[in-house]
């Protein structure tokens, strides 16, 4: 494909929301008609999942195609250590990114929205504009400090109208090149102070008088009050762990989490109406997806994968939408059950725009490419419908009909207890088989499965379950030194090849 006709790429990559939380993922409370119109424009995706619960790995995982044990990032970047941070500190320094590589193509590239990589006060390898916020940990939505292509500066507002008015403003900058637009909108989120503040935006009010029976009702699970001590006792400063057993059921927070969905999704529907305007919407392929999911009190408890312990990666934590749109080269009102990841986001766009890459050719970069089934051609090369992904302690593997939690075993006190479900039968995930002896044989040939990826992709410094060390945090750190000893600890950096 010549450069100059190569599309534009937009990738909406919102904090913490499940695929449940839109309309057309089948969510009658949720106002999201403009991302139901991108997806009945386009293909929907509706067996999309996360690699990682926390945001910080899998905005890794988008830009590199890189699994966590591969990259290195396992948890959360922990902005309130900042400070101790090398200076100008990128997670992803030495491996190659997609700004990176689209940059090498002649594409301009933007990211506007929350980085949450590191350090927010000078642009990664690879970005052109660089316009992000200070708080990886979003403690609000309307009172922020920006760094903005140089300049510092406080934004009193809704962030997510900022940071689409700012990549507007750079899609219109220039016809001469193709455009990479980046948001990492830092919305819903759905974590305390943020959700629960009462600054207002134009739809702040719409779900005063909804029920939320689109969010089930559950007891506490006794996995989120030991998870809730264990990451309480490792918290020193800023961070309000509590919100885990306090959040569910509660009708506030729930609806200024459905009103921050509606606020990015009439967001998304100005995008749309300004590359309309300058008639590059047939021009530009859009794609909205979110970092991870989020338990809205599904399970009996509130937040990510790693807000319970053992940690979890249920359908409410593991799921996200992943809609892809082009009009004239992606044909309308396509769904697919596929399993996939936004990992694969990596090498779907490199293929999309036929970019030659030595990642590509790379027999251990998981990231595989939908370009193919974007455009109704038949799958080849894909493999087994499956889709892995990790959560320090906890490995899963998820197939048409199974999803197995296989737990790390070499602690020296801890004995982890495997889950397996049937998701045919049980798609909320809430029967437990693995103490049944009638799917013993399911269980041995899923661990093996998993135990076979796992060995063959991840890279020895960054496999935890190998003594590796994550990159800057994680959030059982105690479970990890008691296993690997006083020694282990973080770093900031593998010596990547790049």
């Amino acid at each position: 494909m010549n450069q100059n006709t190569r599309p534009n790429i937009v990738l909406v990559f919102t904090d913490n929301q499940q695929a449940s939380t839109l309309g057309c993922y089948g969510n009658d409370e949720i106002q999201s008609p403009h991302l139901d119109n991108l997806a009945a424009n386009g293909i929907r995706f509706d067996k999309a999942f996360c690699p990682n619960s926390f945001c910080s790995p899998c905005r890794a995982s988008t830009l590199t195609g890189l699994l966590p044990s591969q990259h290195g990032v396992h948890s959360w970047i922990d902005d309130r250590k900042m400070a101790e941070w090398p200076s100008g500190w990128h997670a992803l320094d030495g491996l190659s990114t997609l700004p990176e590589i689209l940059s090498s193509n002649g594409y301009r590239t933007g990211l506007f929205g929350k980085y949450h990589l590191g350090t927010p006060t000078k642009p990664a390898p690879g970005w052109d504009n660089w316009v992000t916020m200070e708080d990886g940990h979003v403690r609000s939505f309307y009172h922020n400090k920006i760094f903005d292509n140089g300049k510092v500066y406080s934004h009193e507002g809704a962030t997510v109208d900022f940071f689409t008015e700012k990549a507007i403003e750079f899609m219109g900058q220039s016809e001469s090149q193709p455009f990479f637009a980046y948001l990492p909108y830092p919305s819903p989120y759905g974590h305390w102070p943020a959700t629960a503040e009462d600054g207002v935006h134009r739809f702040s009010d719409l779900y005063d008088d909804c029920p939320m029976n689109s969010i089930p009702r559950c007891g506490l699970s006794p996995e989120a009050v030991r998870g809730y001590r264990m990451i309480d006792a490792g918290s020193t400063k800023g961070l309000d762990f509590s919100m885990i057993l306090r959040a569910p059921n509660d009708l506030k927070t729930l609806r200024n989490y459905y009103a921050q969905i509606t606020l990015i999704d009439d967001c998304v529907g100005q995008m749309v109406t300004q590359l309309e305007e300058q008639g590059q919407l047939d021009n530009t392929l859009f794609i909205f997806t979110a970092d991870h999911g989020l338990s809205l009190g599904h399970h009996g408890f509130w937040g990510h994968g790693g807000a319970t312990f053992p940690s979890n990666l249920h359908l409410a934590t593991h799921s996200i939408p992943l809609i892809f749109s082009q009009p004239g080269r992606i044909q309308a009102k396509q769904v697919s059950d596929l399993h996939t990841s936004n990992l694969d986001i990596f090498a779907t766009i490199l293929d999309y725009l036929d970019i030659e890459h030595p990642s590509r050719n790379d027999p251990l970069n998981t990231s595989r490419s939908l370009a193919g089934v974007l455009q109704g051609e038949p799958i080849s090369d894909w493999g087994e419908d499956e889709v892995y992904s990790e959560q320090e302690e906890t490995r899963v593997l998820r197939t048409p009909q199974w999803v197995y939690f296989r737990r790390f075993k070499g602690h020296p006190e801890e004995d982890l207890s495997d889950a397996l479900y049937d998701v045919q039968n049980d798609p909320q995930e809430t029967i437990n088989l693995i103490d049944q002896p009638e799917y013993a044989s399911v269980a041995k040939e899923l661990t093996a499965r998993i135990d076979r990826f796992f060995d063959q992709y991840a890279f020895q410094e960054a496999d935890l379950w190998r003594g590796g060390r994550p990159i800057q945090n994680v959030i059982w750190s105690d479970f990890w030194q008691q296993t690997w000893g006083k020694h282990w600890r973080p770093v900031y950096q593998y010596p990547h090849d790049s």
